[in-house]
């Protein structure tokens, strides 16, 4: 069975050709190494804590440089030990230099139920949304990964349904948090402002936000994508499942003409 990524050591990983960046399909694209660095941190925070986990609350990604399509390692460190928070934190490596670093907030959960809601804006059925192929000079094995359903309301504003069809791992299970965190990125491909054929337009940055656990297979995107007359942009998406709402993400973009 096809996956992402193949574990070489307990430490070490290599991309597989559906890891090919949309930019450059020599380059990872981020979206499933998100997702592998949530996991590792879930994993890695299960081992320690096995009687008293916390849920992986808030991720802070930052995209220090491109990520070859090569063999890496990662690392792990607490930041903030906590009975009922911490803050850990991942590294990935390649040949010795940082290529990407993860922040998490690990929180406590208690039964709040009686009082659970939000006022974010409900995604509609995906049924109707038409079928979306990214074809739109979208490069790379990752995007082709994932099925899509998709509205488009104009330049830099859309609504994807999305359900990545490759694991991250063989034989390892994957929390439903670390699948829905391995699909974000692809939010700053769905609702296009400018073609990327004349600008291109990474991210350099991804943080998101969860006040619950994912149900499902498929993941909603409400993304709307800001240009400024500078050099900078902005990706900003409400997250759902087919329950409703259950957070937000944000990417800071550079801007640059090709």
């Amino acid at each position: 069975m096809p996956h992402y990524f193949h574990r070489l050591s307990a430490t070490e990983y290599e991309p597989t050709e559906h890891v090919g960046g949309a930019w450059n399909p020599a380059e990872q694209h981020v979206a499933p190494v998100l997702g592998l660095l949530a996991h590792i941190v879930e994993v890695d925070h299960a081992a320690r804590r096995p009687d008293a986990p916390l849920a992986l609350a808030r991720v802070n990604f930052d995209i220090l440089g491109v990520i070859p399509m090569a063999a890496f390692e990662v690392s792990t460190r607490v930041v903030r030990p906590g009975r009922t928070i911490e803050l850990v934190e991942a590294t990935l490596s390649q040949g010795g230099r940082a290529a990407l670093t993860l922040r998490a907030w690990m929180l406590q959960t208690s039964d709040t139920g009686d009082i659970a809601g939000s006022a974010l804006a409900a995604m509609p059925p995906r049924e109707e949304l038409d079928g979306w192929e990214a074809d739109a000079g979208w490069l790379g094995g990752a995007i082709r990964s994932v099925d899509f359903h998709h509205r488009d309301f104009g330049p830099g504003r859309a609504q994807s349904w999305l359900r990545p069809q490759v694991p991250l791992l063989a034989d390892e299970a994957i929390s439903p948090r670390s699948r829905l965190i391995g699909a974000l990125d692809f939010a700053n491909g769905v609702a296009i402002r400018v073609s990327p054929t004349e600008v291109l337009y990474p991210n350099v940055d991804l943080t998101a936000s969860l006040f619950r656990e994912p149900v499902g297979e498929w993941i909603g995107l409400d993304t709307s994508v800001s240009f400024g007359p500078d050099g900078v942009g902005l990706t900003e998406s409400v997250i759902s499942d087919e329950s409703g709402p259950l957070g937000t993400s944000s990417q800071t973009l550079t801007l640059r003409r090709r």
